[in-house]
């Protein structure tokens, strides 16, 4: 399976198990196993670089079981062949934001005008709290 000019995962990598899927579908539905099951062991993977495993680990953790595999399903379809054809896509689309780098956060500091106007607003809403209190007068 083609990713990139440079990345190729091959078919033994790739385990795919059909599953029955939920939702409608009337009679069809108890017999037949649409749905698809994607296993790719990355912790494994010969065929991805190391700093795109690390991104695909950190950033699909919830997708990710003990052993190192990730686990993508499709069940959209009716067919096996589309569902296929969509699980493969997500996996691709996995490894392709594993390949692109977080962009670095810029420190940014308020503007002098902000905090004045954010000071101004708790300034205004302290002196309507104190209005509400009951005022003794000895």
């Amino acid at each position: 399976m083609r990713i990139t000019d440079n990345i190729e995962i091959p078919e033994s990598e790739i385990v795919e198990s059909f599953i029955r899927a939920g939702g409608p579908g009337g009679q069809n539905i108890n017999k037949v196993s649409t749905a698809v099951q994607l296993r790719f062991n990355i912790q494994n993977s010969k065929s991805l670089p190391s700093h795109v495993k690390n991104r695909i680990l950190y950033t699909h953790k919830n997708k990710i079981n003990k052993e190192g595999e990730l686990i993508v399903e499709a069940a959209e379809f009716r067919t096996q062949n589309k569902n296929r054809e969509k699980v493969r896509a997500k996996l691709k689309a996995i490894v392709l934001s594993g390949l692109k780098r977080r962009k670095k956060r810029v420190n940014t500091r308020p503007s002098y005008r902000s905090r004045q106007a954010r000071l101004d607003r708790k300034k205004k809403h302290s002196q309507k709290k104190a209005r509400r209190q009951k005022k003794y007068f000895d």
